[in-house]
């Protein structure tokens, strides 16, 4: 989205209203919070995403449809979204969160675009708050992603495989190390039919399985005639 200040996106009938004060203001705050407003905005921006790409890609299937509005609504997106339009200033926190720096938090900085969504449906309807969302999505919707680029490693090395007729890979986990707090792991992708495999860490073990896939995809991709 072209860096505009959110407020002039708003309809009109939220500029003034009590809900914009509690659609910006986190639990850490005193007064009402905005999680009732979250919950709400989150079905609005659900529908009217999915209504916009099911319009936009008749030919699309179900598949793609569904990775590309996950991909436009998840948290990090949503938080993106937020800075550009300047949020960040304008968010009512606690004095511990504001101290820890929780007006840069995505989670907040998500949850709060989501609220001010649902406060533009609870205020002006239906028809404001979907305005409102796609003058936010606007150039993101205006330049998709292709939908096979959405697909995590692991989804595209089984696919890889499978289209060449190859065995499924099989992970394992190498070790864990570090802290309760701070876990670190390392997952081995073994690929049956080519007799090697490739490693992989992360925070997570599906971190570190995703990171293995992508070390083997890379690997595969790189060969000779592929």
């Amino acid at each position: 989205m072209t860096a505009r200040d959110f407020r002039s996106l708003l309809p009109e009938a939220l500029r003034g209203a009590q809900s914009l004060e509690q659609a910006l203001t986190h639990r850490s705050a005193s007064g009402r919070h905005n999680e009732r407003l979250e919950f709400l905005g989150d079905a609005v921006l659900g529908l009217v995403i999915a209504d916009a790409l099911f319009q936009s890609l008749p030919e699309a299937p179900e598949g793609d449809l569904t990775r590309l509005r996950a991909a436009l609504v998840n948290r990090g997106s949503l938080a993106e979204l937020a800075r550009v339009a300047g949020m960040e200033g304008a968010l009512n926190l606690g004095q511990g969160e504001r101290k820890s720096g929780g007006q840069r938090r995505e989670s907040i900085l998500a949850d709060a675009l989501e609220a001010l969504i649902g406060a533009s449906y609870q205020v002006a309807g239906f028809e404001a708050a979907r305005d409102f969302v796609l003058q936010l999505y606007a150039d993101r919707l205006a330049a998709l992603p292709s939908a096979e680029s959405l697909k995590d490693p692991k989804t595209r090395l089984q696919e890889f495989l499978q289209g060449r007729g190859r065995e499924l890979p099989e992970y394992r986990v190498l070790e864990v190390s570090g802290p309760d707090h701070q876990r670190e792991f390392a997952v081995e992708v073994w690929l049956p039919s080519e007799s090697w495999g490739q490693c992989g860490t992360g925070p997570s073990r599906r971190a570190a399985e995703q990171a293995a896939a992508e070390a083997a995809l890379n690997r595969l991709q790189s060969e000779p005639g592929t």
